[in-house]
């Protein structure tokens, strides 16, 4: 009964399941900056997918045995996605967490469809119009605001948060992944998630050795396996599986706009959990990203 209302009413509703996804990876934004003092980042990381990958082997085990032979011929594109959309994005985005603020990571995530869209035309040759491609200008000055804090000297001496930096990095790695869901195997959501779970864990191993051999490994503290608790639960396995869903019923280019969703949900539980400050600068990138996805968004051609 419960299963057949939750596909019935969610697992079949595109919308519902990406302004879902966008809600949990908007409150993971919050969580990696609660994590900072609590555990170091690729502990997080490590941890996450470890979890998420035994998860997913439980509860997924028939459907995974029963398509192995499907996914194993495509193993090494999958693990490139895994990398790409799981272990690189993370392990930027948690040492990233240490840098900026919530309100940043938040809105530079909203470059993502910008690097979507830019990865559409080089990757699958998409034609890209006039508006699309102010769109995309007014929502890189968008990004720019937000890592210069607003500063026109910072934009001269180009001097910008490193935080800011490697986010913005992630945040192309997540756009490749997005990009490579299209070529994804033919199996199920549950099947494809299983696999890209475990190279995510195997792939995060050589960064958290790194990180101890470094002396910087931070094991989690009873705060710290809380927020972890969360993390593993939503953004690593619920949310990963409804957005795959979504992107097989309507495909990335579709799926793009409601990342728009995050900036917004992500500075406002960073305001209201966090307690950090909205400046003005804050109110004109958000604007800006904003504006510039929406003009991406309507100047798409036209579908004949």
């Amino acid at each position: 009964m419960l299963i057949s209302l939750f596909q019935k009413y969610l697992y079949e509703r595109p919308a519902v399941l990406l302004i879902t996804t966008m809600l949990m990876w908007a409150g993971n934004t919050v969580a990696s900056r609660l994590a900072v003092p609590e555990m170091s980042p690729m502990v997080v990381s490590t941890l996450r997918w470890f979890f998420a990958s035994i998860i997913m082997l439980y509860f997924g085990r028939g459907t995974f045995k029963q398509q192995w032979l499907d996914i194993s011929p495509h193993w090494k594109y999958v693990t490139f996605q895994s990398i790409a959309g799981f272990s690189l994005f993370n392990a930027l985005f948690y040492y990233a967490a240490h840098l900026t603020s919530g309100i940043n990571l938040s809105i530079i995530q909203g470059s993502i469809p910008v690097f979507v869209l830019i990865g559409a035309f080089v990757w699958f040759g998409s034609h890209s119009t006039w508006m699309q491609i102010i769109g995309v200008s007014v929502s890189l000055a968008g990004i720019l605001t937000v890592a210069s804090s607003g500063k026109f000297e910072t934009l001269k001496t180009l001097t910008f948060n490193m935080g800011d930096i490697l986010f913005l990095v992630a945040c192309l790695s997540s756009a490749v992944y997005t990009l490579g869901l299209r070529n994804r195997p033919a199996v199920h959501a549950i099947s494809l998630f299983t696999f890209l779970a475990l190279a995510a864990f195997i792939t995060s191993l050589p960064l958290v050795f790194i990180e101890y051999l470094n002396g910087d490994m931070i094991l989690p503290s009873l705060k710290g396996w809380l927020i972890l608790v969360y993390i593993i639960i939503f953004p690593s396995t619920i949310s990963q599986l409804f957005y795959i869903r979504a992107i097989e019923m309507i495909g990335s280019s579709r799926t793009g706009i409601f990342i728009n969703l995050i900036p917004v949900m992500g500075a406002v539980l960073s305001v209201l959990v966090l307690g950090e400050q909205f400046g003005f600068y804050h109110i004109a990138a958000l604007a800006l990203v904003l504006t510039g996805i929406m003009l991406a968004e309507r100047g798409k051609p036209k579908q004949s």
